[in-house]
């Protein structure tokens, strides 16, 4: 005691000496010390043996927070060489489990309603941006009605009318725009195929009136409300923060748009139309009452973003793909000629299956590139992971990364490279699917792929919410790269084979900005 207060009392008499804002930084310090300190004890001490092992860190609820966010694809590759393909990590002060491989794919993607809930995930982030009552803003039965309301527009014979309508808007688009004037020159891309994304979307989903509304103004807002989906609006959903104020106004301006053109095409009595504002005017759900003004609009906006966001970012990592690999550039218009005819005629729904190759870009650079690298999940039940000792329990939040698995060599030799011949039967690094999988497959326009969860290929996801937009998507991808190669020879600005790293900031994995590529057109000729 005697000690204590030999050296307690000249350090309380130095404290007081201090100023009141050198005291409160001193007693900050102190308490932030503490905090690492008791963390650092729990994890080593308080481990619980049923739960998965916890990444180490210092602070309390900032966690691994930083360094998933800064990488999350390599985050995943660190932890999983520690600690297996399960293990727990704070995410904003949640204890969020990820269950990696396909494995992981499964218990996560095809978990029971019972079990495991999407809804209570995103509703922070989709509500703002795509408004009240529908998606993950409703209970699920009603989500899955909306989802059936929306499948008019996703038939066959829809996309047969999609494909022309999507080659005459890129066609317009290049000969537009200012930045490809000319024989040749540079350019970000990834702004550009944007831009390209939202117009051919807006005119084949929602039809000629819809697709007059939009301008480059208006594709940008389109963007803006992209950028509500950021990974810290999980927590600041709700704040007054530039880009959120952004998303609010694009949302209630788009909605505006769509809201203004019900009422104008109610107000004509329309009876013969086709397009899917129409459907959607005219159905109500299972309990009898009509879809209200309000939620077709806001399914407009979902029904768009869908189309957007992830074919957006998928079409600009193909460009600076091809900028890299001008060989298969070539090859891929060498192939049309061939396959189509050498005068190129306009293309049809029915020519992207003479074309393999167009079909392997797309389904290649999804593998590397998985729009979205984090699928989760709220823990709704306690969940015992099968064949271990862990059970999840309800605090926790579930996390499937399904591009670890499109990475991993035990199914795609040389996994890293982007190799679109991987595809072909007879190639040496072809993927290797076999005892993985759970059988059923299906050709969503790009070949055949996994219909189930337990797959090391599912870039559009899995279960009961797997995107409903993934044979829109694939038509309008090939469609937009077989025109894109018909008018242009694309390589690196430096002549090199290199590849641009990848932006986290938003939930849709896209191209570090600026991606520069060099264009030269195939006519020579000057617009």
């Amino acid at each position: 005691m005697g000690i204590l207060q030999d050296v307690g009392g000249p350090l309380f008499e130095q404290f007081s000496r201090l100023g009141t804002g050198s005291q409160i930084g001193v007693a900050f310090a102190s308490f932030l010390f503490l905090s690492v300190f008791l963390n650092v004890l729990q994890q080593f001490l308080f481990q619980k043996p049923n739960e998965p092992p916890i990444v180490f860190h210092f602070f309390p609820i900032i966690g691994s927070t930083i360094t998933y966010g800064m990488d999350p694809p390599r985050f995943f590759k660190e932890n999983r060489e520690k600690h297996g393909d399960c293990f727990t990590f704070i995410l904003l002060g949640k204890k969020t489990t990820v269950y990696l491989g396909t494995q992981g794919n499964e218990f996560i993607l095809n978990g029971k309603i019972k079990d495991v809930c999407a809804e209570d995930i995103y509703t922070v982030l989709t509500t703002p941006v795509f408004g009240k009552d529908v998606v993950y803003d409703c209970p699920n039965s009603k989500l899955m009605e909306q989802k059936k309301f929306m499948k008019i527009a996703l038939t066959t014979e829809a996309f047969r009318s999609y494909v022309p309508k999507i080659s005459g808007e890129v066609t317009s688009y290049f000969k537009r725009t200012a930045d490809f004037k000319g024989k040749s020159g540079t350019v970000n891309i990834c702004p550009k195929m944007a831009q390209i994304t939202i117009f051919t979307a807006s005119h084949a989903l929602q039809g000629k009136e819809i697709r007059d509304k939009f301008d480059e103004t208006l594709a940008d807002l389109y963007h803006d409300l992209d950028m509500g989906f950021s990974p810290i609006n999980f927590s600041l959903h709700w704040a007054p923060l530039p880009w959120n104020n952004r998303r609010d106004h694009a949302q209630r301006t788009v909605a505006k748009i769509y809201m203004d053109t019900i009422k104008s095409r109610r107000a004509r009595g329309e009876s013969d139309a086709q397009d899917i504002m129409y459907h959607l005017m005219n159905s109500e759900y299972k309990n009898g009452v009509k879809v209200p003004d309000h939620e077709i609009a806001h399914m407009m906006i979902a029904l768009l973003m869908a189309g957007q966001h992830s074919s957006s970012s998928t079409s600009s990592w193909i460009m600076v793909r091809l900028a890299s690999r001008p060989d298969i550039m070539e090859e891929l218009y060498q192939e049309q000629v061939r396959n189509l005819g050498a005068d190129l005629p306009p293309l049809q729904y029915e020519d992207l299956a003479k074309l393999p190759l167009n079909q392997a870009i797309i389904k290649e650079t999804l593998r590397l590139h998985a729009p979205i690298h984090s699928i989760m999940r709220a823990v709704k039940s306690p969940m015992p992971v099968p064949g271990t000792k862990f059970v999840i329990p309800t605090n926790h939040v579930l996390l499937a990364a399904p591009g670890v698995a499109s990475v991993d060599p035990q199914y795609f030799p040389n996994p890293e490279l982007w190799e679109p011949h991987r595809w072909e039967a007879d190639s040496p690094i072809a993927p290797v699917m076999s005892g993985e999988d759970d059988g059923e497959v299906i050709d969503y326009g790009y070949g055949l792929v996994s219909k189930g969860a337990k797959s090391p290929y599912l870039p559009f996801g899995a279960g009961r919410h797997r995107c409903i937009g993934e044979q829109f998507a694939n038509v309008q991808l090939q469609t937009i790269v077989a025109e894109v190669v018909r008018l242009f020879k694309f390589r690196n600005v430096d002549g090199s084979d290199k590849v641009i790293g990848t932006d986290y900031a938003s939930l849709f994995s896209r191209p570090l900005e600026p991606a520069m590529v060099y264009w030269e057109r195939r006519d020579q000729e000057s617009n």
